[in-house]
């Protein structure tokens, strides 16, 4: 299904020293959908999938291979895979807590997974069940296993702002955990801010440490939380250091329900905006990414926290309404 805004987009305005172009890596589906308190029915979850690669973006995260104990919300992992055309070209990444988890999403026929670890003890502690060292060790051997298996490899970081139980993270503690994540040979690292505290100064001076420290820009993304409602100004701040990759969520979806106050995913749609804003291409159709994101609030049974989408879909043009048949 086509829309069309009658508002215009917003006036490009490009600031001098931005990257002209960034990828936006969909995490809705996965990190979106596991926070919701009943799961969505996995033909639902396919056609958001088939919705979003349709209005642009080419990086979308399927689900998690994990225990379905801890997280029943995605215990559809494997028929959701099989709902998806691997071979579109499009990055179709899932997330793999272990061992166990890569071998199941390796006989589902996965072409990238996710490893994720944290920069806290105690997080690590709530979210896994285990030490950091533990976690490390066990994502580096996925990370071996996965490509040797020809698998391309994401990381996560989570904690690399503050966290919950330990207050604020030193920068130092979030260069040697990205340093050693990144020597297991992951692509792409990406920080995870899971509580939403991370200001833009504290942003800017995290990608320069981590800069400094060996590990180029273009290997490092932002995974911001609107918390507290700073996401778009780390993004800007992390755009000013030359980070390219960004995670978002379709309306806003999700958060973390592991850690304490993690609301509020950044909503891809006001990403795409700030970033059309700024003339930067992200390749996303805003008016499909709307429409894609107010379906799926109707699902939920709730409104967009987007306001992006909010401001937008009361002026989305229906093809089968009386405007859109008498437009040209």
């Amino acid at each position: 299904m086509t829309s069309t805004l009658s508002l215009g987009l917003p006036m490009p305005v490009p600031e001098p020293d931005l990257p002209s172009q960034v990828r936006i890596y969909e995490v809705g589906p996965r990190d979106g959908l596991q926070a919701e308190p009943t799961a969505v029915p996995v033909e639902v979850k396919a056609e958001l999938v088939r919705r979003l690669v349709a209005a642009g973006l080419t990086a979308v995260e399927l689900t998690s291979f994990v225990n379905a104990r801890r997280v029943p919300q995605l215990a559809d992992a494997r028929q959701l895979v099989g709902l998806v055309d691997l071979g579109s070209g499009v990055r179709h990444p899932v997330l793999v807590p272990n061992a166990r988890g890569l071998e199941d999403a390796l006989a589902a026929g996965v072409r990238e997974v996710a490893v994720f670890g944290s920069v806290t003890e105690s997080f690590s502690q709530a979210n896994l069940g285990a030490s950091r060292a533990d976690v490390a060790a066990a994502q580096a051997a996925v990370t071996e296993e996965a490509l040797a298996a020809g698998v391309a490899v994401r990381g996560y970081l989570s904690m690399v702002f503050g966290d919950p139980w330990e207050g604020p993270v030193p920068v130092a503690e979030v260069v040697a955990a990205a340093t050693a994540l990144a020597e297991t040979g992951v692509g792409s690292i990406s920080l995870g801010d899971t509580i939403g505290v991370a200001t833009p100064g504290h942003v800017r001076a995290v990608v320069r440490a981590l800069v400094d420290a060996g590990i180029p820009v273009e290997r490092l993304a932002l995974h911001a939380h609107d918390t507290y409602g700073q996401a778009l100004t780390n993004v800007h701040a992390a755009l000013l250091e030359g980070v390219t990759e960004f995670d978002a969520s379709a309306g806003g979806v999700g958060g973390c329900p592991f850690a304490l106050s993690a609301t509020g995913n950044l909503a891809t749609e006001d990403l795409v905006w700030m970033l059309t804003g700024l003339g930067i291409d992200t390749g996303v159709d805003l008016s499909a990414l709307v429409a894609t994101s107010t379906w799926l609030a109707g699902h939920l049974g709730r409104p967009t926290v987007s306001r992006v989408a909010t401001a937008l879909a009361p002026h989305l043009t229906q093809p089968d309404s009386p405007q859109a048949r008498t437009e040209t």
